[in-house]
């Protein structure tokens, strides 16, 4: 059996000091729910794993009209789709946090882990990603911010450096007339692994009839979750109509570079794309119109 010492820090200070001191031997545990299944399946190594839950910037959910929402990374899923901040503002995030495992992997499991895990499945990063998500990171060398599009780098792998922790996302306020929603295909009802899923946000003028700008967002259909920039393009200063939006689910599917593995084939994956897209465009353009 591998002996591995086990941290909590009470600050994020203590944290990066702890992370730093065993480069890339120590692990930064959120909720547990993804490294500690990873350490005892042989996955992953460590000598030290350090519990982020006592640290009180990682555990901050607040939300005002100026600065957003502050989501530390390890909030659990449950605070955040009881929450009514979030629930006004930020449905496509609940489509998200609540589809994250079961109640009782919700109860431990936490965005930012979900997003420091770096799957391409994650079910939360598609969804952040369409809603402007920023990691916020604090490491030895100080603070700094990447957008949540460029924070996966390959599966499993990620932005941070040796000794930095992720701290907080931080997503803008939603501007009048938007609307974002998540939706994915799985095989089972629940608790399973995307096959595809797409995440997207619009913003319409406010006679609701235009787009003035989109994000599209993609999960399970590459090595990294993909920002469909061209498709999310494609929609600004259009007419809302079937043809704008099939021509953003087509740009969603060219940018799609799945494999074929056992929950589905490059082609069902493509076309699940292109379906997810325009479901997921209609029903932000319905919350965008205050449906």
């Amino acid at each position: 059996m591998e002996w591995i010492d086990f941290a909590t820090p009470k600050s994020v200070s203590e944290a990066v000091e702890m992370m730093a001191s065993k480069g890339d031997r120590a692990r930064a545990m959120a909720g547990g729910t993804d490294v500690l299944v990873q350490l005892r399946g042989g996955r992953r190594s460590a000598d030290l794993v350090v519990d982020m839950k006592e640290i009180p910037e990682l555990n901050e959910l607040s939300y005002s009209a100026q600065n957003g929402l502050t989501l530390g990374a390890a909030v659990p899923c449950y605070r955040i789709y009881q929450d009514k901040a979030v629930i006004d503002n930020y449905p496509g995030l609940i489509d998200a946090a609540s589809l994250i495992g079961g109640i009782q992997i919700q109860g431990r499991a936490s965005i930012g882990g979900n997003l420091c895990n770096a799957a391409p499945s994650g079910d939360s990063i598609p969804p952040i990603i369409a809603l402007s998500g920023v990691a916020n990171i604090t490491g030895p060398n100080g603070n700094r911010q990447v957008p949540v599009e460029d924070f996966c780098t390959g599966p499993g792998q990620n932005v941070l450096q040796n000794g930095e922790i992720l701290v907080s996302l931080t997503i803008p306020a939603p501007q009048p007339h938007s609307g974002a929603n998540y939706l994915r295909f799985i095989p089972r009802n629940e608790m399973d692994i995307a096959v595809a899923g797409v995440g997207t946000s619009v913003l319409l003028d406010a006679s609701g009839q235009n787009f003035v700008s989109a994000r599209i967002s993609l999960a399970s259909v590459a090595p990294t979750p993909v920002f469909s920039q061209a498709a999310g393009d494609s929609l600004a200063g259009k007419a809302v109509s079937d043809e704008a939006i099939q021509e953003a689910s087509e740009k969603a599917m060219a940018d799609a570079k799945p494999i074929n593995d056992m929950r589905g084939t490059v082609r069902q994956r493509v076309h699940l794309v292109g379906v997810l897209t325009r479901r997921t465009l209609n029903n932000a353009i319905q919350r965008a119109r205050g449906g």
